[in-house]
């Protein structure tokens, strides 16, 4: 009796499985498409390539259509509007109702959720700008590109979000694949071997130079001498202003790239707020955060009050507002469905598309007029452009096919393979999931 109550009882525990199994496997897809650290879905792939175009137009139209004397701040002022007016028709238009975006929505969580990220965005915009105006374009471009390896680490340290070793080394490929497309790293040889020649070259001369009492420089000036004289390295000379203005407040940004993006990040997927209603809670404490700014007698504020809001607009300054607006939308997209760090290959890829448009419209037809302009053949793009997109699709891949895996993900992917067995071959279920309920039983009772 015992034995066939037992049975019983294994055949009641096999039909609860058998029954309870499909559904979680008809939701891991969305689950599993939210997730930074599985294979992409054709969601995400598709806001990463519109925001990979975006990105690549912006610099065009900016500079086409917005004058170099309008008051930037009124720029973004209008951005952040143009992104709520956006995000706030996105939703009404999206079928679902309000009740259900803001459910469970509360001022707590929007200062907390997304004040924070807003004004360390600020932040970072400040820095950055401050970086740009006292290092040289190598230099900085070289310390901007480490955003993406910051909000790896910022991942790992707010998320829990774990890289396995090809992800690590995907993350670098991506590193010198946005170097070699922004020039600091250049694919001619002449480079590199006049830079050791020119090294060499310099070493020996400074050695033998001598002081006035005949004794040899130290250690030190030789390698201020070899510093300050070879020109390839003198992009990376360093004073104290350099490190203290330029250096320092770009290091601060990138590491402030990587926390916003975490956080935002977290408020997406781990909080599970609706995209554009984020997008919308950043806008206004982005608005809010500006108010304030014009209201304490900031330069743009007393500009704005002497010449007017709208001094130097045009009608086509709506064109790069538009564009940019749509971006940030395209931004928290990608986040919630790819994740931060894979944002960052979606801007390496815009990096690409605009080398490419500005290749095509700097170089026109003809080989000679590309040729002109320093543009390589294919198509428009240099020759450094194709080699690093080339390296950038490459780390994508990298990073898609190769997700970390723990133990308990490999112990998930082991019950679940084995619930599928069961749920599948009929007959042979019920052995199977006795087997199991068996062994499970058996190391509870170990």
């Amino acid at each position: 009796m015992s034995k066939s109550n037992h049975t019983q009882t294994s055949n009641g525990i096999h039909a609860k499985t058998s029954t309870t199994t499909p559904p979680p496997q008809s939701k891991q897809p969305t689950t599993t498409s939210t997730s930074p650290s599985s294979s992409l879905s054709p969601k995400a792939l598709l806001f990463m390539a519109l925001l990979a175009l975006q990105f690549g137009i912006q610099p065009i139209v900016t500079k086409k259509f917005t004058s170099g004397k309008v008051i930037k701040s009124t720029v973004i002022f209008m951005q952040e509007v143009v992104k709520l007016v956006i995000a706030f028709g996105g939703i009404t238009l999206s079928g679902v109702s309000w009740g259900e975006v803001l459910k469970g929505w509360t001022i707590t969580s929007w200062l907390r959720l997304s004040l924070l990220p807003a004004t360390i965005y600020l932040i970072q915009n400040m820095c950055s700008l401050l970086a740009y105006q006292n290092l040289d374009a190598i230099t900085y471009n070289v310390l901007n590109q480490t955003k993406t390896l910051s909000a790896a680490l910022c991942c790992y340290l707010l998320l829990g979000k774990k890289q396995s070793s090809m992800q690590m080394l995907a993350l670098i490929l991506l590193l010198v694949a946005a170097l070699v497309m922004e020039g600091v790293l250049p694919l001619d040889y002449k480079y590199y071997l006049g830079f050791f020649l020119e090294m060499e070259s310099t070493t020996k001369t400074t050695m033998a130079t001598t002081l006035g009492d005949g004794e040899t420089e130290d250690a030190t000036t030789v390698t201020t001498k070899l510093i300050s004289s070879s020109s390839p390295s003198s992009y990376f000379a360093l004073t104290s202003r350099h490190v203290s203005h330029g250096v320092l407040p770009i290091a601060i940004a990138s590491l402030l790239s990587g926390l916003a993006g975490a956080i935002t990040q977290k408020s997406l997927q781990n909080q599970n707020r609706h995209a554009l209603l984020f997008t919308m809670e950043l806008c206004i404490a982005s608005l809010l955060l500006l108010l304030l700014s014009f209201a304490f007698q900031s330069q743009d504020g007393m500009r704005i009050r002497q010449q007017g809001f709208f001094d130097e607009w045009t009608v086509f300054t709506l064109i790069p507002i538009l564009t940019n607006s749509a971006g940030g939308i395209l931004v928290g997209l990608v986040i919630k469905y790819a994740g931060t760090v894979r944002k960052g290959f979606a801007l390496i890829f815009g990096i690409l598309i605009s080398g490419f448009l500005q290749g095509v419209l700097m170089g026109g037809g003809g080989v000679e007029e590309k040729a002109v302009h320093g543009v390589s053949g294919f198509g428009g793009l240099s020759l450094e452009e194709v080699v690093g997109g080339v390296l950038a699709g490459v780390s994508l891949w990298m990073h898609s096919a190769h997700p970390y895996v723990g133990k308990k993900d490999m112990v998930r992917k082991d019950e679940k393979n084995v619930d599928t067995l069961i749920y599948r071959n009929g007959t042979k279920s019920k052995d199977a999931s006795n087997g199991k309920t068996a062994g499970r039983r058996s190391k509870k009772e170990d």
